[in-house]
């Protein structure tokens, strides 16, 4: 009986689907597509030894004597460890060092299982599961039949679930097996070939904590039988660089095919004002079509203007031109070209960004994901974090490529916040060496992902630029950016360059003929996109400010995609998260400290201090939270006074996605502002 009136509360709830907001044909002729939420039915967890789920898993009653971890309550999307956390069979991994004592967790198979209620699977209807977020890899089971598998976080996935469906009782089960065991920082490039977010596997802000679960929306499309289904959207706009006039490309990809159906075409501002709306055959969608002259508004960066955004809806209609499928994009206008920067060589890379014929100083903050457990992660996290960056003054956002595709939540949000993104894909520099891999099955593996990003991505109006990768070299030379000359980044080029034609696409970050700025290179105008410094750069006989004012005087670059100064998050949050360990020594002594041990400054303050050790943490933090406020404003103000020589500066990092006790972050773990991120506020905004 519960389980009847669940299914009965379940079908209520969830009839009417979310992105496709579908009505019934005028005719009655052809059914309605839909799309069903399948976060809201009741999920369990179940874990085992590698591979033993195949002889002891009941996939009829979802039972399993054999498990280690048996029918634990888990949120989809939602993690395998946060279901752990919850369940008490592990500690919180922000604590001390309790990370450590839960990488057990990695050497498990996960098994994520539910019931399909029965009044949702009509015979007359296919049934595809549409997964967007599968964190890495696996198999999907109906009645413990296999209806396909998957190995790569970064895309999206569809399973046809209708040929192994019965009448009743159907099951469903998502099999996450163990990730691979190398991914870290300390790898060598050329050899990565396995599609998982690199981070988890411990950065310079994050010790190993390697999420499995389902990340994203689990939506389960239904259709009648035989007819077409709109699949993706592809729209991108453009704006007249001096007039609000607009420009909408678009193009509609379907699963199917009649001769004689027709779309029609949208477009409404904020208050419902119809823009355009106009019927089209669905073939003639299919190849592509632009409108142009459309009467818009145009959007701005933050600080810039205003962010008018518009509704794009394109229905597919049936004989009788009732609707059988909705699909909706929000989309916005602007101008975007790249100038030249003063006093640059003339054959220098442009660096100075122009929206709307106005020249603008890219300044914000290189994106880590906010938790490396964001499977958890909610809207208001997204919300909370990008609303801060807003009032900072920040208009620009650097997705880093060493995290995940990233949420709905934040390109909305970027779009409604006047936020740009420059969009990293995710390759990135492992240390050991830097050079990305040569081999066709890898190259086919990103040219995937590539592909994936665009077809989800690229209608949002605050995307600025497509990058390759993170820290990217030359195999032999590795002070040389790595080119188009590479075939992964040529390949990468291609797909972009024929799919989103209109916007930037960089070979890697940092870029052109040298990666950082330093004292014995400035004036050889080789300094173009450059990376660093991430700490004070003090001279051996002076390391006071002095020297730090003298440093960004003589810089000449011509962009700064990452600067950063360590500062220690406050001690009332270093107190909060220390675990067992005491909170001083801060050095690699220390495990605390040592657990993210990139940032150590204890030796520093022992020089400053003629090796007097601090009195107190608060003491300690004070010190070491004005030399980040002081560095990074001498840094911020000597780049905006360079403008429009120097393009822009991004820092290294925007937000703790760890509790470190020492980062270059200027939001701390909990979303508190470090004393620099109030100094920067006011030199932002200025």
């Amino acid at each position: 009986m519960v389980f009847l009136l669940f299914s009965f509360l379940f079908i209520v709830c969830l009839v009417i689907p979310a992105p496709v907001a579908a009505k019934a044909s005028a005719s009655g002729k052809k059914s309605v597509a839909k799309e069903i939420d399948l976060s809201r039915l009741r999920w369990k967890l179940w874990g085992y030894r590698a591979f033993s789920w195949i002889k002891n898993f009941d996939f009829a009653r979802l039972q399993g004597d054999r498990a280690e971890i048996m029918n634990l309550d888990v949120h989809v999307p939602g993690s395998v460890q946060k279901a752990l956390l919850d369940a008490g069979l592990i500690e919180d991994w922000n604590i001390g060092t309790n990370s450590v004592k839960a990488e057990w967790v990695e050497n498990r198979h996960w098994l994520f299982a539910t019931v399909l209620p029965d009044d949702l699977l009509q015979a007359e209807n296919e049934f595809i599961l549409h997964c967007t977020g599968l964190d890495q890899k696996g198999s999907v089971l109906v009645n413990g039949r296999e209806t396909g598998t998957f190995d790569n976080a970064f895309l999206s996935y569809d399973f046809n679930l209708t040929p192994f469906l019965k009448e009743k009782d159907n099951t469903l089960v998502i099999v996450f097996e163990c990730p691979p065991s190398y991914l870290g920082h300390s790898y060598w490039t050329s050899r990565i070939k396995d599609w998982k977010p690199r981070f988890y596997y411990g950065w310079d802000w994050t010790p190993r904590i390697v999420q499995i679960g389902i990340y994203d929306r689990l939506e389960l499309r239904v259709r009648p039988k035989g007819q077409p289904f709109i699949t993706t959207v592809r729209a991108t706009t453009a704006a007249e660089r001096k007039k609000d006039v607009g420009t909408l490309n678009l193009r509609v990809d379907t699963d199917g095919l009649w001769t004689h159906e027709k779309m029609s075409v949208t477009l409404a501002d904020q208050s419902g004002k119809v823009v355009l709306k106009e019927t089209a055959a669905a073939a003639e969608l299919r190849m592509g079509k632009s409108w142009k002259a459309l009467d818009v508004r145009r959007w701005w960066p933050n600080g810039a203007g205003e962010q008018p955004l518009y509704r794009l809806t394109v229905d597919l209609l049936d004989d009788s031109g009732g609707v059988m499928q909705q699909f909706s994009r929000t989309v916005g206008f602007k101008h975007v070209e790249w100038l030249p920067c003063q006093g640059a060589p003339a054959h220098a890379d442009p660096w100075i960004c122009s929206v709307n014929h106005q020249p603008i100083f890219l300044q914000g903050v290189n994106w880590t994901p906010i938790r490396p457990n964001f499977a958890d992660l909610t809207e208001s996290f997204y919300r909370t974090r990008l609303t801060t960056y807003k009032k900072l003054g920040v208009n620009i956002l650097r997705i880093w490529g060493g995290g995940f595709p990233e949420k709905d939540w934040l390109y909305d949000l970027c779009d409604e916040l006047g936020i740009l993104i420059w969009q990293d894909f995710p390759v990135s520099s492992s240390g050991l060496d830097d050079y990305p891999s040569r081999d066709p099955a890898v190259i086919n593996g990103i040219v995937q992902i590539v592909k994936g990003y665009l077809d989800r991505r690229q209608h949002h109006v605050s995307i600025l630029l497509w990058c390759a990768g993170n820290e990217l070299y030359e195999l032999e030379n590795d002070m040389v950016p790595v080119t188009d000359r590479h075939p992964m980044i040529r390949a990468m080029k291609e797909w972009v360059t024929l799919q989103d034609p209109g916007r930037r696409f960089l070979s890697g970050t940092p870029s052109g003929p040298n990666k950082i700025a330093d004292w014995d290179n400035f004036g050889k105008q080789i300094n173009w996109d450059v990376h660093g410094p991430w700490t004070l750069p003090v001279a051996e006989n002076d390391a006071t400010m002095q020297t730090v004012r003298r440093f960004w005087l003589l810089d000449d670059a011509l962009f700064h995609s990452e600067v950063g100064v360590a500062g220690a998050m406050s001690a009332e949050m270093i107190e909060r998260y220390r675990g067992e360990y005491p909170a001083l020594p801060a050095n690699t002594d220390n495990p605390l400290w040592r657990n993210v041990n990139w940032w150590i400054e204890w030796d520093d303050y022992l020089r400053e201090h003629h090796g007097q050790e601090p009195g107190s943490l608060k003491e300690y933090v004070a010190w070491s939270q004005k030399r980040q406020s002081e560095g990074l404003a001498i840094a911020l103000n000597s780049c905006k006074k360079r403008f429009p020589g120097c393009g822009g500066f991004i820092l290294w990092m925007g937000h703790d996605s760890f509790p470190c006790p020492v980062n270059t972050s200027i939001i701390d773990f909990d979303g508190h502002l470090k004393p620099a991120a109030r100094r920067l506020k006011k030199i932002f905004n200025r």
